[in-house]
């Protein structure tokens, strides 16, 4: 798929997260929204992955561990073919295989399932190392939240994947910088974290790679470069813009999670149908 095709799709996955969120009154939007653009070149135009069968033995495997971004895994897989488009009105619904966090369980096509913060990457690991130890040629990705890399069992998985040169391992780090509750308001001041997580990463024996997440000529840079790094690990820190396409929604700590009402979905829909319109 060509990037312009990337682009349009990625406006059309982000209006049906949005339209997905308010017709079920409840889910994530602003790290959904951040996450879009890694997702949709991943399942378009990187990964080794057959919707028709979602447990294909030698298909690269994916690990969205910021588990609560579900609907945007959940779009991107409808958007694939894994899923039927009208099945995501059934988000978060009892019953729904489409739950807020992913099940494997329920539905084909994901790898695991997650909710848990900071237990994906570990996940991705044993499957890298398995595959080195079956000599098969599938990729592992594993997408994890800048806030959830301040979890202990990153840096274990981490440790563990340098110490075994897994080169079949990409983490990207959703480094939208901003998360649940901000970083001050009338109560309280937080610290922020690390503004370029890099050299942590390069301590911890990682090949870094780090770009604008949601620029598609950069994704496919960085993913070309990931699969000719021999020998080690590779994360790419994806800078990204939490709530990314709808103006009064980005860098908003309080669209991490909230409802748009009628009014805000209209206004969000119609700016992503107009972006990139003008002039």
């Amino acid at each position: 798929m060509e990037i312009k095709q990337l682009e349009t799709r990625a406006k059309q996955i982000r209006s049906t997260i949005l339209e997905t969120i308010h017709q079920a009154g409840a889910g994530h939007i602003g790290g959904p929204l951040s996450a879009v653009d890694v997702l949709n070149y991943l399942y378009f135009k990187e990964m080794n992955i057959d919707s028709k069968d979602g447990r294909k033995e030698n298909r690269d495997r994916f690990i969205l561990s910021k588990g609560h971004s579900a609907i945007a895994l959940y779009t991107v897989l409808a958007y694939r073919g894994f899923l039927p488009m009208e099945e995501l009105t059934t988000f978060d619904a009892l019953n729904s295989r489409l739950q807020g966090h992913p099940d494997m369980t329920l539905l084909p096509g994901l790898d695991m399932s997650t909710g848990s913060l900071g237990q994906g990457l570990s996940a991705g690991l044993g499957m890298a190392l398995g595959a080195k130890a079956q000599n098969a040629s599938f990729r592992t990705y594993c997408m994890i939240g800048d806030g959830e890399s301040q979890e202990g069992q990153i840096w274990e998985a981490a440790d563990v994947a340098s110490k075994y040169g897994v080169d079949n391992l990409v983490c990207i780090v959703d480094n939208n910088r901003l998360q649940q509750f901000g970083w001050s308001d009338d109560q309280v001041t937080r610290n922020a974290p690390l503004e370029d997580p890099s050299d942590r990463w390069k301590a911890f024996g990682w090949h870094v790679i780090s770009i604008d997440g949601h620029c598609y000529d950069s994704l496919d840079q960085a993913f070309k470069e990931a699969r000719e790094t021999k020998g080690k690990p590779t994360v790419i820190i994806a800078n990204t813009i939490k709530g990314k396409g709808v103006s009064f929604m980005e860098g908003a700590y309080l669209w991490h999670s909230k409802v748009p009402t009628q009014e805000e979905l209209q206004l969000a829909l119609t700016e992503l149908e107009t972006e990139g319109m003008e002039g």
